[in-house]
Formats: structure tokens, sequence, C-alpha cells
């Protein structure tokens, strides 16, 4: 982060990645915690980023990191009653002012964002170009409407701000429940193309394997945008979850975020979505 006249100044892209490589430790071994293992949960979809950054931070500190990595509303709904954690990064920005207001968690801060768009095969057969193009006849669609909310849902619901939704659901060749499925059938050939989180694209197993095609951020539902990670009253060590919070929130923390393609905070597009979606504490 850059600063000027004592304000804060979001970072561009190019500087956010030089910053991310040269910056040194935020968090440094030298400070004496009261345990030596820390709990984070965290919503499952943020796995990709968040086990590379765990590993890191522990490098970095000396603490080994529990992690637990489930549907979010599920852990939100454990942590509403008897369940603990020590920091809690979740997905939906009403879950952790829920959790804020019940007075579960001290504090949260915006952690990044997802978006979604349209993949094809490698190749893109069936010349997609639009999202549009998927009420198309003959277009065959693969799409998981079942999938843990918010995934079905927002697809489903992006789908009918694009003002498709039933010519796309009858073009449907293929209705799951499980979105990286949906990527597994897609690769195989057995449709032209799906909505899924750009995300997806970024792991392993599907990376350089599609097609991507943006979607107009218009038609995106706001609520499962939007990541935030907090500090839980529950936490034995207050200080320590804190360190792990601005770690995961420094610019060498959310390049781990940026490489699973997620759109980090602490970056202009994600300064200029924390402003539009309204993600601060409460």
């Amino acid at each position: 982060m850059s600063r000027e006249k004592g304000k804060t100044q979001p970072l561009g892209r190019r500087a956010f990645l030089a910053t991310a490589a040269a910056l040194p430790s935020v968090v440094s071994a030298g400070p004496e915690f009261s345990q030596k293992t820390l709990q984070v949960w965290a919503c499952g979809g943020l796995a990709e980023a968040l086990i590379p950054a765990n590993r890191r931070f522990r490098e970095k500190t000396g603490i080994e990191i529990a992690f637990t990595g489930a549907f979010a509303a599920a852990l939100g709904k454990s942590l509403q009653g008897s369940a603990t954690t020590d920091v809690f990064a979740g997905r939906v920005l009403a879950l952790a002012k829920k959790l804020r207001a019940t007075g579960k968690m001290m504090y949260f801060k915006p952690l990044c964002f997802t978006r979604y768009v349209v993949v094809t095969p490698k190749g893109n057969p069936a010349h997609i170009s639009d999202i549009r193009d998927l009420a198309t006849p003959g277009v065959r669609v693969i799409l998981a409407p079942d999938a843990s909310p918010p995934g079905g849902e927002a697809v489903t619901g992006i789908l009918k701000k694009a003002g498709i939704v039933d010519q796309a659901m009858k073009n449907t060749v293929i209705k799951g429940s499980c979105v990286q499925r949906t990527l597994e059938d897609l690769i195989a050939g057995k449709g032209d193309a799906s909505v899924v989180e750009f995300r997806l694209t970024r792991m392993p197993s599907f990376q350089g394997k599609v097609d991507i095609i943006p979607i107009p951020e218009s038609l995106f539902p706001p609520g499962p945008l939007t990541f935030t990670i907090g500090v839980m009253n529950s936490a034995p060590d207050k200080t320590l979850a804190g360190h792990f919070v601005e770690f995961i929130r420094s610019a060498e923390g959310q390049r781990f975020f940026e490489a699973a393609g997620f759109i980090p905070a602490e970056s202009e597009e994600g300064a200029r979505l924390v402003t539009k979606l309204g993600v601060k504490d409460v």
C-alpha cells in the first residue's frame, strides 16, 4: 500500500504484484504468542488460496494453522451456536455482519471478491461470444443448479438478469450439483458452454483447459461476490489472530488470492468493489 499525505492509497495491478514480490515480512518470527496453533475456518472455495498462504504464515512465524474449509453457511451456523474458532473467512457479507451483531466476531475486514465467466471447451467449437448465446437453439449447456448455495443460485440469478434463464435451461444437457464436475464434463466435450466462477478456471485440474468469456458485472448478484476475514471473540490469543488477518491482507498474503483467481481486496479493483458493495465492519 502506498501512502500520500497520511492516507492509504490502493495499489494498481502492476504495483500490487511488484510489491507482493518484493515486500519484506509483515509478520516477523519475533513476537511471542500464547499459543502455537491458530484455528482458521473458511469457506471451502478459499482453500486454493488459503492453503499456500497458511503454509507461508507458518514459515514466517512458526505458528501451525489448523485449517477447516467447508460450506460457509454450515460453518456460520455452527459459529452462531456453540462452535468456536480463532479466525473465520466467510462468503456473503451478511454472514459476517450477523456474526458481529451477535457478538461472535470481534471484527472483520474485506478479503477478496469473486466473479463469474462463461467457459467453453478449448477452441470454443460452438463459437460462443456472449452469455446470451447460451439461449441459442442447439447450444449444449452444462450447469449445476443444485450446487450448494450460493453456487447454483448465483448462476441462475445471472441467467435471469441476462433474460435467458428459460431458454438456457431448455438447452441444458447436464444439470448437476457440483460445479467442479460441470467443468470436468465440459472439458470432456459433453457440452458447449457453462457459467462458473473464474477462480475455478485457475485450479490445477482445469487451468488452460477451457476458453473464458467475460460476463458483464451488471449481471452479477452482489451477495455471493464478497469474502471477508475476521477475528472471533472466542480466540484465546486475539493478537495472534489479528497478526494472521493482517498477513492475509498484506501484499504478500493477497498474492495467493490473485493467483487463485480472486480479486484481492487490497488492489485497485478490490478497493472499487469494497466501496461499491459496502464491505465495511459495523
